[in-house]
C-alpha cells in the first residue's frame, strides 16, 4: 500500500511521540520518531526525504531563538506543525516565527482538522518538489538550447564566409567602367546578392537579387542564383550560347529554376549587360524596387521597368530595355532593405528622398554610402546589398 507522506514526529516525551506516531501512522503515513533532539541524521533541507515535521514547541532545554537560526542556517525546507499544552499568544508567535505552517494544542480535539493540516503540508511538499523538477528539467532544456543555438551560429557564420566567398571581387576596373559592391545582412546569412562579370571581349553582365525571407534557405537561393549565371557564361564560352547576353532571358532562366527548386522562395531581380564598346546598358527588372538609379550631368533618375518576381509565375517573360549612356555616369542598384533605414515614413516619400540623395552626393559611390548611412549600419533591419557602376568620360 503506497503511504500518504513520509512525518517525522519531534518531542522529547517518548510516550507522547509514540502516540502522536501511531494515530498518524493509522491515516496512512509513514512515520519516524525523534525523541533525543540532539540527533541530527536528519536532514530538513530541499533534499530531505520528509514532507512534514511534527514538533513539540515545549522541548526541555531547547532555545528558539537558537533553533531559529540553525533551522535558517541548514535552510529548512519541511513544513512544520507544532504542539503545546498551553494555548497563549506568546507561544503561537514562537510557532510562526519558526516557520509552522499550523499550530495545536493537547489534547488534540481536532483530529480531523490536523489530519487535513498534515496533507496540505504534503502537498505543498509535492508540489514544491514537482516545481524543482520542472526548474531543473527547463535549466537542462536551456542548456541544451543554447548548445543548439551555439552551434547554429557557428554554422552561419561559416555559411557567411561561403556566401563572402562567392561575391565577386570589388572594385572591378575595367577600362574607364569601375564596379564595386556592398552586402549587409540582417542575420549572418543573406537573401541579398550581386554579381558581375565579363562576358568576351566586350560585354559585363551583372545581377542583383533579393530572395524572399532570411537566414539559410534563402542563402542556398542566391547560390542557385549565382550557379545558374556562371552555367550561362560558361555556355557562352563553350557553346555559343548567348543567353548571358539577355537579361529577359536569364531572368527566364531564373524563374524556372526557382519554381523547380519547390521551396517557396521567389526573388526581385535587376539583371543587366554593358556592351563596352557600344557604351550601352540593356536590362530587364523582375519586380524589384527601388528601382535602378542613372546619375549623369543631366541628374538623377530611376530607370523604369517592370514584371513579375522569379518564382512566382510559371512561363512568366521579362521585358528588355536599352540605354545609350552618357560618357560619364553612375549607376546604382540597392535591394529594398535600403529603404527600411531612410528617414521618410512612406514609400513614396522614401523614394523621393532617396532619388534626392543621388541627386547631392554624385562624385562617388563612398560618397553615397556615407551619405545614405551605410557606412555605419552594423545590423540592418533587412538584409542590404548595393551595386555601382561608374565610368569617367
Amino acid at each position: 500500500m503506497a503511504t500518504k507522506g513520509n512525518v517525522l514526529v519531534v518531542d522529547d516525551v517518548p510516550a507522547r511521540a509514540e502516540a502522536l506516531a501511531q494515530f498518524v501512522a493509522a491515516a496512512g503515513y509513514t512515520t519516524t520518531v525523534v525523541t533525543d533532539i540532539t540527533i541530527s541524521e536528519y536532514s530538513l533541507g530541499i533534499d530531505s526525504e520528509f514532507d512534514v515535521v511534527l514538533c513539540e514547541l515545549d522541548l526541555e532545554g531547547v532555545s528558539w531563538e537558537d533553533a531559529r537560526r540553525g533551522l535558517h542556517q541548514m535552510d529548512a525546507q519541511v513544513p512544520s506543525i507544532m504542539f503545546s499544552d498551553v494555548l497563549d499568544a506568546r507561544r503561537m508567535m514562537t510557532a510562526l516565527h519558526m516557520g509552522a505552517s499550523d499550530f495545536f494544542v493537547r489534547p488534540l480535539e481536532e483530529t480531523d482538522a490536523l489530519l487535513m493540516s498534515i496533507e496540505r503540508c504534503v502537498h505543498q511538499r509535492e508540489m514544491r518538489r514537482e516545481l524543482r523538477k520542472s526548474r531543473k528539467r527547463l535549466e537542462a532544456a536551456n542548456n541544451e538550447l543554447r548548445s543548439t543555438v551555439k552551434v547554429l551560429e557557428q554554422d552561419q557564420q561559416a555559411g557567411r564566409q561561403v556566401q563572402l566567398k562567392m561575391l565577386p571581387a570589388t572594385p572591378l576596373v575595367i577600362g574607364d567602367y569601375v564596379i564595386s559592391h556592398t552586402v549587409i545582412p540582417s542575420l549572418y546569412l543573406s537573401g541579398d546578392f550581386t554579381d558581375y562579370f565579363t562576358v568576351g571581349q566586350n560585354y559585363i553582365t551583372f545581377f542583383m537579387a533579393d530572395v524572399s525571407g532570411h537566414g539559410s534557405s534563402s542563402a542556398f537561393a542566391t547560390v542557385l542564383l549565382k550557379n545558374l549565371f556562371a552555367r550561362k557564361r560558361s555556355d557562352f564560352l563553350r557553346l555559343l550560347d548567348d543567353s548571358v547576353l539577355s537579361p529577359g532571358e536569364m531572368l527566364r532562366h531564373a524563374n524556372k529554376e526557382l519554381l523547380e527548386l519547390d521551396v517557396g522562395k521567389f526573388a526581385t531581380m535587376v539583371v543587366g549587360v554593358l556592351d563596352l564598346s557600344e557604351n550601352t546598358l540593356r536590362y530587364s527588372i523582375a519586380g524589384h524596387l527601388p528601382q535602378p538609379v542613372l546619375v549623369s550631368h543631366a541628374g538623377a533618375q530611376y530607370l523604369g521597368g517592370e514584371g513579375s518576381a522569379v518564382g512566382i509565375v510559371p512561363g512568366a517573360t521579362y521585358q528588355e530595355h536599352l540605354v545609350e549612356l552618357p560618357d560619364s555616369f553612375m549607376l546604382a542598384l540597392f535591394s529594398d532593405g535600403i529603404l527600411e533605414i531612410l528617414p521618410p515614413k512612406n514609400l513614396v516619400e522614401k523614394e523621393k528622398y532617396f532619388l534626392e540623395v543621388f541627386e547631392q552626393t554624385s562624385e562617388s559611390p563612398e560618397q553615397l554610402v556615407t551619405r545614405l548611412g551605410l557606412d555605419k549600419v552594423e545590423t540592418a533591419p533587412d538584409d542590404i546589398a548595393a551595386l555601382f557602376i561608374s565610368k569617367r568620360g
